[in-house]
């Protein structure tokens, strides 16, 4: 045998096995995803999505306070109003009494150090469920829908978000909303993230169903990427580079882990994100109750591949549990 093929000298013992790893995992590259409901004393489970629940703002301190103890640094805000009236333009999504603007005020005042983002969309807001605004033919219409975009995400940089991430994929978002909160003295004091590369995906079914935001017809094919679309995907990114983002997304992560290295390569002086959607979670958890892995073993492995593909901030709903695992 060649002296050169004999690699495994290199990782015989576990902390030698450590050192070969470009970047590690840490409490630092979890954001936690939450879903806020307009009930303030809501508690709800959401039964696709296990452990996971609508939360109403003032059961946020009992939930939130053991994960900040256990090192928690960020999450990101979802809105599900259940009690307003929805209309073709999203108009409750900035309602500064809604949930998500009530809970950025809550949240600052009980958690000061916790680092708020806040989802933009219309989706939840809108009457038919769509993240844009419609022509009378019924297809999307650009221009009013990133105006209203940014109209939204602006309101949740004046309560207080330290990063808005809009994830409607509406053509030129950024720039709106980019233009929004500089025109108004929030250029350097908000993080704009973008989900530059969402795609229409079949892993999203769990997070519908917890923020009530499935299409009241027809689908979001023409505005969120074809699955098979990786140079639209790279133009996209580049794009969205161009416009201003400060943070740069690919949703989903394991099905994509080619274009979250593209995006890597393309924005190289980014922060690069990516989001374990609902899908993706409720799969890793019911391979582990179905006995076919460790769900520790196996919700480490999926994310260590984001890692390693070159993410350094990743959203995961299994948060909670790496607060808890990284410290063992």
């Amino acid at each position: 045998m060649d002296i050169s093929s004999v690699l495994q000298g290199g990782y015989q013992h576990a902390l030698s096995r450590s050192w070969q790893a470009q970047r590690t995992l840490t409490k630092n590259m979890l954001m936690y995803p939450i879903f806020i409901t307009d009930e303030p004393d809501a508690y709800v489970e959401i039964p696709s999505l296990p452990g996971q629940a609508r939360w109403g703002v003032n059961k946020l301190e009992e939930f939130l306070g053991p994960l900040v103890k256990m090192g928690l640094k960020s999450v990101i805000l979802f809105g599900v109003p259940l009690h307003c009236e929805k209309d073709d333009r999203g108009s409750p999504a900035d309602d500064p009494n809604g949930p998500v603007i009530s809970a950025i005020r809550k949240i600052r005042s009980l958690f000061p150090e916790l680092y708020i983002a806040c989802d933009v969309c219309l989706c939840e807001y809108t009457s038919h469920g769509h993240c844009g605004v419609f022509r009378s033919d019924g297809t999307i219409d650009t221009t009013p829908s990133t105006a209203r975009i940014a109209e939204v995400a602006l309101a949740y940089a004046r309560a207080g978000a330290h990063c808005v991430a809009p994830s409607d994929m509406m053509d030129g978002r950024i720039k709106a909303i980019k233009r929004a909160l500089i025109d108004n003295g929030y250029g350097n004091r908000c993080t704009l993230m973008s989900y530059s590369a969402k795609f229409a995906s079949a892993l999203y079914g769990p997070f519908r169903d917890a923020a009530g935001s499935a299409p009241a017809f027809g689908d979001r094919k023409c505005y969120q990427l074809p699955p098979t679309a990786k140079g639209l995907a790279r133009r996209a990114i580049k794009r969205d580079v161009a416009e201003g983002a400060d943070i740069i997304m690919v949703k989903p992560a394991l099905p994509y882990l080619d274009v979250i290295q593209d995006a890597k390569e393309l924005a190289a002086d980014y922060p690069l994100a990516c989001y374990q959607v609902s899908g993706e979670y409720a799969m890793v958890v019911a391979g582990a109750r179905a006995g076919v892995y460790d769900l520790k073993t196996m919700a480490f492995e999926t994310v260590e591949s984001m890692v390693r593909a070159g993410c350094t901030l990743i959203l995961t709903y299994f948060t909670p549990q790496f607060l808890d695992w990284l410290d063992e």
